[in-house]
Protein backbone atom coordinates (compact mmCIF):
# COMPACT_ATOMS: atom_id res chain seq x y z
CA UNK A 1 0.00 0.00 0.00
CA UNK A 2 1.25 3.48 -0.87
CA UNK A 3 -0.02 6.76 0.55
CA UNK A 4 -0.55 9.39 -2.14
CA UNK A 5 0.55 12.86 -1.09
CA UNK A 6 0.97 15.41 -3.91
CA UNK A 7 4.12 17.53 -3.70
CA UNK A 8 3.57 20.88 -2.04
CA UNK A 9 0.32 19.90 -0.34
CA UNK A 10 -0.04 20.38 3.41
CA UNK A 11 -0.02 17.05 5.25
CA UNK A 12 -3.54 15.93 6.23
CA UNK A 13 -4.29 15.24 9.89
CA UNK A 14 -5.95 11.91 10.64
CA UNK A 15 -6.47 10.76 7.05
CA UNK A 16 -4.67 10.30 3.72
CA UNK A 17 -5.41 12.24 0.54
CA UNK A 18 -5.20 8.98 -1.39
CA UNK A 19 -3.98 5.39 -1.22
CA UNK A 20 -2.80 2.99 -3.92
CA UNK A 21 -3.01 -0.73 -3.19
CA UNK A 22 -3.01 -4.12 -4.89
CA UNK A 23 -4.59 -7.34 -3.63
CA UNK A 24 -7.89 -8.78 -2.42
CA UNK A 25 -10.49 -6.07 -1.97
CA UNK A 26 -12.66 -6.13 1.16
CA UNK A 27 -15.81 -4.02 1.32
CA UNK A 28 -17.23 -3.41 4.79
CA UNK A 29 -20.85 -2.28 4.74
CA UNK A 30 -21.88 0.65 6.90
CA UNK A 31 -21.42 -0.17 10.57
CA UNK A 32 -23.34 1.68 13.26
CA UNK A 33 -22.86 1.89 17.01
CA UNK A 34 -24.76 -1.19 18.10
CA UNK A 35 -23.36 -4.45 19.41
CA UNK A 36 -23.28 -7.89 17.75
CA UNK A 37 -26.90 -8.47 18.86
CA UNK A 38 -27.95 -5.22 17.12
CA UNK A 39 -28.61 -3.45 20.41
CA UNK A 40 -27.47 0.06 21.29
CA UNK A 41 -25.63 0.28 24.60
CA UNK A 42 -25.32 4.07 24.47
CA UNK A 43 -26.74 7.15 22.79
CA UNK A 44 -23.42 9.00 23.22
CA UNK A 45 -21.74 9.94 19.94
CA UNK A 46 -18.24 8.88 21.05
CA UNK A 47 -19.45 5.56 22.48
CA UNK A 48 -21.36 4.82 19.27
CA UNK A 49 -18.31 5.74 17.20
CA UNK A 50 -16.11 3.38 19.23
CA UNK A 51 -18.62 0.56 18.72
CA UNK A 52 -18.91 1.33 15.00
CA UNK A 53 -15.12 1.12 14.67
CA UNK A 54 -15.02 -2.15 16.63
CA UNK A 55 -17.69 -3.50 14.29
CA UNK A 56 -15.62 -2.49 11.25
CA UNK A 57 -12.58 -4.17 12.81
CA UNK A 58 -14.53 -7.40 13.43
CA UNK A 59 -15.59 -7.57 9.77
CA UNK A 60 -12.03 -6.87 8.59
CA UNK A 61 -10.75 -9.65 10.84
CA UNK A 62 -13.23 -12.10 9.25
CA UNK A 63 -11.31 -11.55 6.02
CA UNK A 64 -7.91 -11.93 7.70
CA UNK A 65 -7.34 -8.18 7.50
CA UNK A 66 -6.74 -5.44 10.03
CA UNK A 67 -6.84 -1.65 10.21
CA UNK A 68 -3.50 -1.47 8.41
CA UNK A 69 -5.26 -2.77 5.28
CA UNK A 70 -7.87 0.01 5.12
CA UNK A 71 -7.62 2.18 2.02
CA UNK A 72 -10.92 4.09 2.19
CA UNK A 73 -13.26 5.09 4.99
CA UNK A 74 -16.51 7.04 4.80
CA UNK A 75 -18.24 8.44 7.86
CA UNK A 76 -21.89 9.48 7.89
CA UNK A 77 -22.79 11.61 10.91
CA UNK A 78 -26.10 13.15 11.89
CA UNK A 79 -24.54 16.16 13.66
CA UNK A 80 -21.44 17.79 12.20
CA UNK A 81 -21.35 20.35 15.02
CA UNK A 82 -20.97 17.55 17.57
CA UNK A 83 -18.43 15.80 15.32
CA UNK A 84 -16.26 18.92 15.13
CA UNK A 85 -16.71 19.78 18.80
CA UNK A 86 -15.51 16.31 19.86
CA UNK A 87 -12.59 15.81 17.44
CA UNK A 88 -10.08 15.28 20.24
CA UNK A 89 -12.20 12.49 21.76
CA UNK A 90 -12.83 11.05 18.30
CA UNK A 91 -9.12 10.95 17.58
CA UNK A 92 -8.45 9.17 20.85
CA UNK A 93 -11.11 6.49 20.35
CA UNK A 94 -10.08 6.05 16.70
CA UNK A 95 -6.44 5.41 17.67
CA UNK A 96 -7.51 3.03 20.46
CA UNK A 97 -9.40 0.84 17.98
CA UNK A 98 -7.63 1.41 14.65
CA UNK A 99 -4.16 2.46 15.75
CA UNK A 100 -2.31 4.96 13.59
CA UNK A 101 -3.80 3.72 10.32
CA UNK A 102 -5.26 6.59 8.36
CA UNK A 103 -6.85 5.69 5.00
CA UNK A 104 -8.37 8.13 2.52
CA UNK A 105 -11.45 9.43 4.35
CA UNK A 106 -14.63 11.36 3.76
CA UNK A 107 -17.11 12.55 6.37
CA UNK A 108 -20.62 13.65 5.45
CA UNK A 109 -23.46 15.02 7.54
CA UNK A 110 -26.73 13.29 6.73
CA UNK A 111 -30.32 14.11 7.69
CA UNK A 112 -30.67 10.74 9.37
CA UNK A 113 -29.63 7.11 9.36
CA UNK A 114 -31.90 4.10 8.95
CA UNK A 115 -31.65 3.17 12.64
CA UNK A 116 -33.23 6.05 14.53
CA UNK A 117 -30.79 5.88 17.49
CA UNK A 118 -27.69 5.75 15.27
CA UNK A 119 -25.52 8.86 15.36
CA UNK A 120 -22.74 7.60 13.06
CA UNK A 121 -22.29 5.02 10.32
CA UNK A 122 -18.86 4.04 9.00
CA UNK A 123 -18.02 2.05 5.88
CA UNK A 124 -14.58 0.86 4.82
CA UNK A 125 -12.75 -0.52 1.83
CA UNK A 126 -9.60 -2.50 2.58
CA UNK A 127 -7.05 -4.31 0.45
CA UNK A 128 -5.31 -7.44 1.66
CA UNK A 129 -1.99 -7.76 -0.25
CA UNK A 130 -1.52 -10.84 -2.43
Amino acid sequence: MKTLQPAGWAAPRGYANGVAARGTQIFVGGQIGWNAQQQFESDDFIAQTAQSLRNVLAVLQEAGAGPEHMVRMTWYVVDRVEYNARLKELGQVYREVMGRNFPAMSCVQVAGLMEMRAKVEIEVTAVLPD
